[in-house]
C-alpha cells in the first residue's frame, strides 16, 4: 500500500511541477489536462481570504473567454466543421476538422480541451470557496452574484465540452494541496472517468438555474453573466439534450423575448462596430483594443497578409443567393481580390471570399464578438412550436427575422416544410457566429447535409461523415495521462 501510495504521489508532484513552471500564479495558470488549482500549502486553507482575491479570480475566468479556444477555435469548430466555411489557411489540424478525418493526435482537440477545463477548474475554485469568506468587504448579496456568475461560466465550457466529445469527465470540485495522506482522495479528482452526457446536462441545468436565480440583469455591458444569458443558454441546452424539453426550450426563449432585448432595426447594425453591447445581444465579449487587449482572432479570419481561415464555402454562397438575401450575404462575406498572394481551388483569386462579421482586423483590433443574440433565440422558439404543432406561431416568427432584411414571408405551411425553412433560417441569420456544425447536430440532419455540400462545380465535394464522425476523439495525451478515460467510437 505504501509503495502504490508513492507511485501516486510521483504522478501528482510531476504534475503540480509543470503546472507550476507554467505559471507565476493562480490566475495565470497554463492550461493543463485537469486545470485544477493546486496549493503546497495547508490543506484545509480556503483558496481565497479576501473579496479582492476572490473578485480576481471572476474576473480571470471572465478574461478566459479570450482564450484561444474562444478567440479562434470556437469558430472553426462551429463553421469550418459546417458546411458554411472551407478550413481556409494552411494548418492541417484544421484540415482534419474540415475534411472529418480527425485522430486523437490533433493539436485543436488536445488544446480545446485543455481550454475548456482550464476555466472550469477557475469556475470549480469559485463556486466551492466563495460562500466561506468572511471578509466584510464581500457581502452576502455579492458572494450569490459571484456564484451565480461562475455557475453560468461553468455550464458555459461543459455545454461545449459535451456537445464536442459526448461523455466527458465531470469535474466538480478542485485539489488545494498535494500529500500522501489525501491521495485517495485527490486521486480521483485529478484521474476521473468520463460521465454519461445525461449526468453532464444534469449539471450544466443546475448551473444555470443558479446563475439565473442569483446573477444581475445588467443590460448595458453583455460581458457578464446576467438572467437573460443564463435563460437563452438553458433554451440553447434543452433543444440540444436528447430527448429535447420543446416546453422549456418555449419557455426560456420566451423569458428572454419579453427581457430588455430587441432586435437592432437594420442587420448591419450588429456588425458595423458602431453598436457594442447593443439591444439584441445578449452575451457579448467586449475587447478595448491594443497589444493588452487587441482581438487578434479575428486577424485569422480576415486579411491579406496570408492566406486566413475559415473561408466562405459556395455551399452557402449559393444558399444567399437562393434565396435572394443580399442584406445578411453582404454583412457576413466580403470579397477581396487577392491576385498574387495566394490561389485556392475554391475561388478565383480576384474574387476571393472573408467573413465580414468581424471587420476590425488591423490597428487596435477592438472588435467584439457575439456569442449569444436575440434573432438565435426567436428562431429557437420558432423550432419549439413547430415542434409542438404550432406552424403558425413558428411562421410569425421566422417572418419576424426575415422582414429586417427585406425577404418575402416563409412558404412553409406545415410541419415538415417549416422544419426546414427555420434549419434555412438559422443559417443564414447565423453564419459566421460559431453556430451551423451544433444546429445540424442537435437536428440530426449533420450527416445527410454534409455528404451533399456542393462546391464551386455544383457538385458534391465529397465530405463522407457517418456517425462515428459526430463526436470527437479523446486527446491521446489524456489517455496516456489517465487509464480511467476510454475513446470514443471509431477513432
Amino acid at each position: 500500500m505504501k509503495m502504490k501510495n508513492r507511485n501516486k504521489l510521483i504522478i501528482l508532484i510531476t504534475i503540480a511541477a509543470i503546472g507550476f513552471q507554467s505559471c507565476n500564479s493562480f490566475l495565470e495558470l497554463e492550461p493543463v489536462s485537469n486545470s485544477i488549482a493546486v496549493n503546497n500549502n495547508d490543506s484545509s486553507a480556503p483558496a481565497f481570504n479576501t473579496a479582492s482575491e476572490v473578485e480576481a479570480a471572476l474576473a480571470g475566468v471572465y478574461r478566459e473567454f479570450k482564450n484561444e479556444y474562444y478567440q479562434l477555435d470556437y469558430f472553426v469548430n462551429g463553421d469550418a466543421q459546417s458546411d458554411d466555411a472551407y478550413a481556409g489557411g494552411d494548418n492541417p489540424s484544421n484540415f482534419q476538422i474540415d475534411d472529418f478525418t480527425l485522430d486523437a493526435t490533433n493539436t485543436n482537440v488536445s488544446r480545446d480541451w485543455a481550454y475548456l477545463y482550464s476555466m472550469i477548474g477557475i469556475s470549480n475554485a469559485i463556486i466551492n470557496n466563495t460562500m466561506e469568506i468572511t471578509d466584510p468587504e464581500l457581502t452576502e448579496a455579492r458572494k450569490t452574484e459571484i456564484v451565480g456568475e461562475a455557475s453560468f461560466i461553468r455550464a458555459f465550457n461543459y455545454f461545449q465540452l459535451t456537445q464536442l466529445w459526448g461523455d466527458v469527465p465531470l469535474l466538480l470540485d478542485e485539489v488545494n494541496s498535494i500529500s500522501a495522506e489525501i491521495l485517495d482522495d485527490i486521486f480521483p479528482i485529478l484521474f476521473p472517468p468520463r460521465s454519461p452526457q445525461s449526468d453532464v446536462y444534469d449539471q450544466i441545468i443546475i448551473d444555470l438555474e443558479t446563475a439565473r436565480t442569483s446573477v444581475n440583469d445588467n443590460v448595458i455591458h453583455k460581458g457578464y453573466a446576467t438572467t437573460g444569458a443564463a435563460n437563452a443558454l438553458l433554451a440553447k441546452v434543452y433543444a440540444t439534450r436528447v430527448p429535447q424539453d420543446w416546453n422549456k426550450v418555449e419557455s426560456y426563449c420566451e423569458a428572454v423575448i419579453n427581457g430588455p432585448y430587441s432586435l437592432m432595426p437594420e442587420f448591419d447594425d450588429l456588425w458595423n462596430n458602431e453598436n457594442e453591447n447593443c439591444a439584441e445581444s445578449i452575451y457579448e465579449i467586449n475587447y478595448s483594443g491594443g497589444s493588452n487587449d487587441g482581438n487578434w482572432g479575428v486577424t485569422i479570419f480576415r486579411g491579406l497578409d496570408w492566406k486566413k481561415f475559415n473561408l466562405p464555402s459556395n455551399d452557402l454562397i449559393k444558399a444567399f443567393d437562393d434565396e435572394g438575401d443580399i442584406i445578411r450575404k453582404e454583412a457576413s462575406i466580403i470579397f477581396e481580390d487577392v491576385t498574387g498572394s495566394w490561389s485556392d481551388v475554391h475561388y478565383p483569386q480576384t474574387e476571393y471570399p472573408f467573413i465580414n462579421k468581424y471587420r476590425i482586423f488591423t490597428g487596435e483590433r477592438d472588435q467584439n464578438y457575439i456569442f449569444i443574440r436575440l434573432a438565435d433565440i426567436i428562431l429557437l422558439k420558432a423550432e419549439a412550436l413547430n415542434e409542438q404543432n404550432d406552424v403558425q406561431g413558428a411562421a410569425d416568427l421566422v417572418n419576424q427575422i426575415r422582414t429586417r432584411v427585406q425577404l418575402a414571408d416563409t412558404p412553409a405551411n406545415d410541419y415538415a416544410s417549416m422544419k426546414l425553412a427555420i434549419e434555412k433560417e438559422r443559417r443564414l441569420e447565423l453564419a459566421y457566429e460559431g453556430i451551423r456544425w451544433f444546429d445540424l447536430k442537435r437536428t440530426g440532419r449533420a450527416i445527410e447535409v454534409m455528404n451533399q455540400v456542393i462546391g464551386a462545380d455544383l457538385l458534391p465535394i465529397g465530405y463522407q461523415l457517418n456517425s462515428d464522425k459526430l463526436l470527437w476523439p479523446i486527446p491521446q495525451s489524456e489517455l496516456d495521462k489517465n487509464s480511467k478515460l476510454e475513446q470514443n467510437p471509431g477513432y
